[in-house]
């Protein structure tokens, strides 16, 4: 004998939200049931804006994807190709790096903002 039931399976809500970070800093995602943290920048090899340059070059973007139910994983976004990563039912993607990189001013570490939306 099967039973029916007149529930139907819960379909997760949309998302889409975009937040700004500095390295080190977090931001929960509460729709998406997880928190952001920005690791940091590691081979900016972006074109200067003062330069001309043969390729547009890449900047390797560090995050942490931090679930409410545990497991941290981290992934890697590149300004090269803007590509999103998928992380369970949710999609981010890298939308801006900055600040822009001009060769008469290096960017300390500290100074990077990362621009991530994350939709579902």
């Amino acid at each position: 004998m099967t039973a029916c039931s007149d529930k139907s399976p819960s379909t997760p809500s949309p998302v889409s939200r975009e937040v700004v970070l500095a390295p080190g800093q977090t931001a929960a995602v509460t729709e998406a049931g997880l928190t952001l943290r920005f690791e940091g920048v590691s081979g900016d090899s972006r074109c200067p804006g003062d330069a001309i340059c043969i390729t547009g070059g890449d900047a390797l973007v560090r995050i942490a994807v931090i679930p409410t139910r545990g497991g941290e994983r981290a992934y890697a976004l590149h300004t090269g190709d803007m590509r999103p990563v998928a992380h369970d039912d949710v999609t981010i993607a890298l939308v801006e790096l900055s600040p822009y990189p001009f060769s008469s001013r290096p960017i300390q570490p500290a100074d990077y903002r990362a621009t991530l939306r994350v939709s579902r």
